[in-house]
C-alpha cells in the first residue's frame, strides 16, 4: 500500500528524533511491502524564521492533503522567555489542531518493566499501568474570548463547550474502553463548573449505548492524588482541554521517562501523531535525545492506518532495545547510545526479528546492526 505522510519536524530535538521515526518506517515499508511517501512542512519557531507565521497555509495545505501527519516538537527559548512575544511557535499548533479539527488527543501511558527503578514512584504501586488518556483538543479555556482590561488588571478567559463536542470524543473513549478492560473515568470539576456539569450529563447520557463499559467519575483534583497513589485503577481516562493537558503531564512521569510517551490527535479526517515531550533546547544538535516516544508515535500513526501488525512490530522493537539497554543517556547513563543509534537499532531490529541477541557484542563495540 502507498501512504502520503506529512512530516512537520518542528524546532529543538524535533527533526533528529523526527528522522529515527521515519528509519522504523522505511523498515516496515522494507518487511511489509509498504510505500511511504514523505512530504516536509514547516510549523513553529523554525516557520516564523522562514515567514514570519507559525502555521503558513502551506503547512495547512501538506497536511490536508496526507494520510497521516508525523510531528516533533516546536518551541524555542527566544519565544519562551519572552512573555511579550505576540507572534509564538505554539500558536501554529493550536491553529493546526483547529484547522484540522484534531478534537481528540490520546496518550497511553505504560510502566514497562524494564523502566521501572527509574520511575520517582515505587514499584509496587506502577507496576502493570496502562492507561489510555482522551483529552479534548480543540475547546474550553484554550479556546475561550480572552479579555485584559484597559488598565492591565483584570484578566478574564472564557471556557465552553457544546454538547455535540462532548459527545464526539466521548464516543471515542467509549469504544476504547471496549476494546480495553471496559473502564472510563471521567475526569472533571461538576462541583464548581458549570461546563464540567454539562460534560457529566452528557457522558451519564451516553452510557446506556455502551452497556458493557462501567462509567464512573472523579475530580480533576482526586484524579491527580488518585493517578499517583493507584494508577492501575485507570484503565480510560476522559476528559476536557485544561484537565487533560494536566493530568496526561502528571501521567507522564509514571513510567520513568517523558521520552517514552507517545500522542495521537485524531479528528474526522485528519490524524497527527507526535512525542509528548518538548522541543528540549538544550539538547538540540548533541545526538543526545531519547526518540523512542517518537518512534512509539509512527507506531500509533501505524494503527490509525489500520496497519495493525506493523505498529506491533514497531512496539516490539521498541521493548527489545529496553531490554538490551540499547537506549539514550536518560535511561541508560553508565552505556548511553546516541539518537541515531537507537533508531538504527530499532530499524535493523523490524528488518530482522529473528536474529534477536545474535552477535550482541557488536551492539556494545558501537555497532547497530543484529547480524
Amino acid at each position: 500500500m502507498k501512504y502520503n505522510i506529512a512530516v512537520i519536524p518542528g524546532d529543538g530535538i524535533g527533526p533528529e528524533v523526527t528522522e529515527q521515526a521515519k528509519k522504523a518506517l522505511n523498515a516496515i515499508a522494507d518487511v511489509y511491502d509498504h510505500t511511504f511517501i514523505y512530504k516536509e512542512a514547516l510549523m513553529g519557531a523554525c516557520a516564523i524564521d522562514a515567514t514570519g507565521n507559525p502555521l503558513p497555509d502551506a503547512t495547512i495545505q501538506t497536511c490536508q492533503e496526507s494520510d497521516a501527519i508525523l510531528f516533533g516538537a516546536i518551541g524555542h527559548p527566544k519565544y519562551d522567555n519572552d512573555p511579550t512575544a505576540k507572534v509564538r511557535p505554539e500558536q501554529g499548533l493550536l491553529k493546526l489542531r483547529k484547522q484540522l479539527g484534531l478534537f481528540c488527543n490520546v496518550r497511553p501511558v505504560k510502566a514497562y518493566d524494564q523502566l521501572i527503578e527509574n520511575s520517582p514512584l515505587k514499584k509496587e504501586i506502577i507496576q502493570g499501568t496502562d492507561i489510555s488518556i482522551y483529552r479534548e483538543l480543540t475547546g474550553g479555556i484554550y479556546f475561550g474570548i480572552k479579555e485584559l482590561s484597559d488598565d492591565g488588571k483584570i484578566a478574564f478567559d472564557g471556557c465552553s463547550y457544546s454538547v455535540e463536542e462532548i459527545e464526539r470524543i466521548a464516543h471515542l473513549a467509549f469504544k476504547e474502553a471496549q476494546n480495553r478492560r471496559k473502564k472510563l473515568t471521567l475526569v472533571d470539576k461538576a462541583n464548581v463548573l458549570e461546563t464540567s456539569r454539562l460534560w457529566r450529563k452528557t457522558v451519564t447520557a451516553m452510557a446506556n449505548q455502551y452497556p458493557d463499559v462501567t462509567l464512573d467519575f472523579l475530580f480533576v483534583d482526586n484524579a491527580a492524588m488518585q493517578l499517583i497513589l493507584n494508577p492501575n485503577q485507570f484503565d480510560v481516562i476522559l476528559t476536557e482541554n485544561l484537565f487533560g493537558d494536566i493530568i496526561s503531564d502528571e501521567a507522564s512521569v509514571i513510567g520513568g521517562s517523558i521520552g517514552l510517551l507517545a500522542s495521537a490527535s485524531i479528528g474526522e479526517k485528519n490524524a497527527l501523531f507526535e512525542p509528548i515531550h518538548g522541543s528540549f533546547p538544550q539538547a538540540t544538535g548533541k545526538d543526545i535525545a531519547n526518540p523512542l516516544a517518537s518512534i512509539l508515535s509512527a507506531a500509533m500513526l501505524l494503527q490509525h492506518l489500520g496497519l495493525h501488525k506493523e505498529a506491533a512490530a514497531i512496539e516490539k522493537a521498541v521493548e527489545k532495545s529496553l531490554a538490551l539497554g540499547i537506549t539514550t543517556e536518560d535511561l541508560n547513563k553508565k552505556q548511553a547510545f546516541t539518537t541515531s543509534k537507537v533508531g538504527d537499532f530499532i530499524a535493523d531490529y523490524i528488518e530482522n526479528q529473528d536474529d534477536s541477541n545474535i552477535n550482541f557484542k557488536n551492539i556494545h563495540m558501537g555497532q547497530s546492526t543484529i547480524i
